[in-house]
């Protein structure tokens, strides 16, 4: 194998993209309010995992990506996401030793607070309105963190991502 695709940031790059692609998959209108924050789940685990590897940086450059694809304003989920992996960052060491139950329950915590952020900044430049369906990506997030943390779990220990 060559030297490449040994590297830690191949692997999780790989994984960004597929949060990324899974981020910007149309669904059905009755469930896309329900669409899970794919991008900010996968960066909360590799910030907790690695966060010599992933952080506010990392965060930054994914969401005005994810910014471009949706056409939002720019630098709205950027701002708010690294808020979320700030504090995420600076309280790994208490995460990991958290069950993924209660780390669930902390993700939808910090979820709430990136929505937050998101709901502030919109009002403030476009006038919109708080509703409750804004709040269900936490739910649905919180519920998929569950499934996804051992699976990057599983992902980063059989390819020895470090």
């Amino acid at each position: 194998m060559t030297r490449v695709f040994r590297s830690a940031w191949w692997y999780i790059s790989l994984s960004i993209l597929a949060a990324i692609i899974l981020s910007i998959m149309p669904l059905p209108l009755a469930i896309k309010s329900f669409r899970p924050d794919w991008l900010a789940l996968v960066l909360l685990y590799w910030t907790i995992a690695l966060p010599h590897r992933v952080n506010i940086g990392t965060a930054l450059g994914c969401w005005f990506l994810l910014d471009i694809l949706l056409g939002t304003v720019l630098g709205v989920h950027a701002l708010a996401l690294s808020v979320v992996v700030f504090v995420t960052a600076s309280n790994f060491q208490k995460l990991r030793n958290f069950s993924v139950w209660q780390q669930a329950i902390l993700i939808g915590v910090f979820l709430v607070l990136y929505h937050i952020i998101i709901f502030w900044l919109n009002r403030f430049l476009l006038d919109v309105h708080l509703s409750a369906e804004q709040m269900y990506p936490v739910i649905t997030s919180s519920l998929f963190w569950l499934w996804l943390f051992p699976v990057l779990r599983g992902y980063r220990r059989k390819f020895r991502v470090r």
